[in-house]
């Protein structure tokens, strides 16, 4: 996980990610599935292809690129005659739901997403084989774990993303803010100070996933050993209320609640960060896959990534959000490893990851675009560069399916009211007990 921190941080300050392997694709040139139907683009104007009687169908999640990734589809049939259909369920969308309904309907998607670790258990018997594809050999190295099964590298990382509390640095500016908080105390103090400037401190969300996956992974993350940790959990030999680090979190969690927008049970995730981006808060819980949505609203936004304080040192958090997953059961496989091939190794592929996706890549062979990965992503690459003990991981993905949406239904509890805090870490140890069975 370290490695992947540090390449991260330095995909970003475009130090230079090079492979250990090596990479036989820097600065394009033509790429071939093997099957003849993903063809680089070259230098010169690219004649229409005919068109193929092929579609395959994307099933995905990340509503951030959505329109972005359309358009390269469209590139894509431009340019192999292959049609490539987007359907796109996030933001406030049970994704994970969703997806299992389609499999059970008999609907199978050419193409999927799904997180690693156990959030990847369901799907590994439709997971098709990507080891001998060519980008392979180009992962960041700690990218490959979480979606490897028995040796076999069955998804292809998205992208890397970071989070910790994005603020608005004109906001704490005109607060009086100097420096950002390092403890709980602090950033209580903070919030004080922004509110008698007339700003309120938070963006708040009732999303189930933000504050089930992302708010609680804060806590697990700042376990000594979370794997160890999140083992012992399940296995009945730890419970999430009797923990002094969850104990601590909470104290978190209150300050973020109590400081907050009147109207946090019904904000949706779009507006909670159309709002942020138009000024009206000064932290949202969010990170670097935030840019493309604030840019529509504000693209000259003084946005940075604040570690989250908590225990001895405040810490950001990084890791793969998604893989995209072959399907091995339908009957496009090849085309479909060809559209993944050509999506990381065409020279318009390549172009819409860093630019138009504003990803931070996972593949060593495709360089960060500074101008697009933005603000965000460019404080985080400050501070891991400078604090690397202090980037933790993402660890939400190492419970089963199930899990996260009852802790965020509990979250949502909480945050209005409805249940003290012994009674919502309570509620984290049944979920846990719902699913598992401990």
């Amino acid at each position: 996980m370290k490695k992947m921190m540090m390449l991260l941080a330095s995909a970003v300050m475009l130090v230079g990610l090079t492979s250990a392997c090596g990479n036989s694709n820097n600065g394009g040139g033509n790429t071939n599935s093997g099957n003849g139907n993903a063809t680089a683009t070259a230098s010169a104007e690219p004649t229409e292809a005919p068109k193929k009687d092929v579609t395959i169908k994307v099933f995905q999640f990340k509503v951030e690129i959505a329109e972005a990734l359309e358009k390269m589809a469209a590139e894509y049939e431009k340019e192999t005659g292959v049609k490539v259909e987007i359907e796109t369920h996030g933001g406030g969308e049970d994704y994970s739901a969703l997806l299992k309904a389609e499999l059970a309907a008999g609907e199978e998607p050419e193409i999927f997403n799904s997180s690693g670790w156990a959030g990847f258990d369901p799907y590994v018997d439709r997971a098709a084989d990507l080891s001998g594809e060519p980008w392979a050999k180009d992962l960041v190295e700690a990218s490959k774990a979480q979606i490897t099964r028995d040796g076999k590298l069955l998804g292809m990382p998205m992208n890397l993303e970071a989070y910790g509390f994005t603020y608005n640095k004109d906001l704490f500016a005109q607060a009086g803010i100097t420096e950002l908080p390092k403890t709980l105390d602090e950033l209580s103090a903070a919030a004080e100070k922004l509110k008698a400037a007339g700003i309120t401190p938070f963006a708040l969300t009732s999303e189930w996933w933000s504050m089930g996956i992302h708010t609680l992974n804060i806590a697990l993350a700042n376990q000594a050993d979370p794997a160890a940790f999140i083992e012992d959990v399940k296995a009945g030999k730890a419970t999430l209320k009797d923990d002094p680090t969850m104990k601590e979190w909470l104290k978190l969690v209150d300050i973020m609640f109590a400081n907050g927008q009147d109207n946090a049970l019904t904000t949706d995730y779009n507006t909670q960060v159309a709002e942020f981006a138009a000024g009206k808060y000064a932290i949202i819980q969010h990170g670097n896959w935030i840019q493309g949505m604030v840019d529509e609203v504000d693209p000259e936004l003084n946005l940075g990534m604040m570690p989250v304080p908590l225990l001895d040192a405040p810490n950001v958090f990084t890791g793969v959000p998604n893989n995209w997953i072959v399907n091995s059961k339908s009957d496009q496989v090849e085309e479909a490893k060809a559209f993944l091939n050509w999506m990381v190794t065409s020279e318009t592929g390549k172009k819409y990851i860093a630019t138009d996706f504003k990803f931070v890549p996972a593949l060593t062979s495709i360089t960060a675009d500074p101008a697009a990965v933005g603000d965000i992503a460019a404080d985080f690459a400050t501070f891991s560069a400078a604090n690397p003990a202090q980037v933790k991981s993402w660890n939400w993905d190492r419970f089963p399916d199930g899990i996260t949406q009852q802790w965020g239904a509990a979250m949502q509890e909480y945050l209005g009211k409805q249940i003290t805090g012994d009674e919502l870490l309570g509620k984290l140890d049944a979920a846990v007990r719902d699913i598992v069975g401990n």
